[in-house]
């Protein structure tokens, strides 16, 4: 009998579960799944202990954007529960001074008016654009639905208050593997090559024709690159 491998997901902004829904079904003969809820804290330190407290004693790690700054803090925190890491779309590099206004801002709109959630004028900005009119798209705003203005400015403050994680990144010895979409415009592929190289032994993969968001644009691929990065 195959004895299975502990994974936590953890998923990106205005993401939940349903983020992961077709790799936990594609890996079920390999992994025993669990996902992080970040949408109840305001700080990223906040997020990470609440995720080691309800995850197994040791884990891989598999995170997306916000998802992956967690996984920093949670590497400060407790490196030796993490086993193996996967970052997609992410960056370990603080946001630019223009990004910290443009969240600054948005919590200031959220707070005085309505939770449009994720618009058609700002999928093309997460997903490919042979993806914004049709199931993926639709499943994007869904989620962002579900999540809700209030976890929203939440997880916007924890951002907001996170620091800057590339001093970690050489101290970073478990297998980690990087992937990222090609037309990623949040977080470009030059962040996943700045992993990378800063990662000693890791592997970047690129998702072609593919945005922020490659669990859901490109699932069976992904499910693939996870696949073998946790049985190499």
């Amino acid at each position: 009998m195959t004895r299975l491998t502990s994974v936590l997901f953890l998923p990106a902004l205005l993401c939940d579960a349903s983020l992961w829904r077709a790799q936990i079904e594609d890996l079920r003969d390999i992994a025993a799944p669990a996902i992080a809820d970040l949408t109840l804290d305001d700080t990223v330190a906040a997020m990470a202990d609440r995720a080691l407290a309800a995850a197994p004693e040791t884990f891989a790690l598999v995170a997306l954007s916000m998802g992956g700054y967690v996984a920093f803090e949670m590497l400060r925190q407790a490196p030796e529960r993490v086993t193996r890491l996967a970052l997609l779309d992410t960056s370990a590099r603080e946001d630019s001074a223009a990004r910290r206004r443009e969240r600054a801002d948005a919590i200031v709109a959220l707070e005085a008016g309505r939770f449009l959630g994720v618009t058609d004028r700002l999928l093309p900005q997460l997903i490919h654009q042979t993806h914004v009119h049709g199931p993926v798209g639709d499943q994007v705003k869904a989620m962002a639905a579900r999540v809700g203005r209030d976890a929203f400015i939440r997880q916007q403050r924890a951002i907001l208050g996170r620091g800057d994680s590339r001093d970690l990144l050489a101290r970073i010895t478990i297998p980690t593997a990087i992937g990222v979409g090609d037309t990623d415009v949040l977080t470009p592929p030059a962040e996943a090559e700045a992993l990378n190289t800063a990662i000693a032994g890791s592997t970047l993969h690129t998702f072609a024709g593919c945005g922020h968001l490659p669990p859901l644009e490109k699932p069976g691929e992904t499910s693939a690159f996870l696949r073998d990065w946790l049985v190499r």
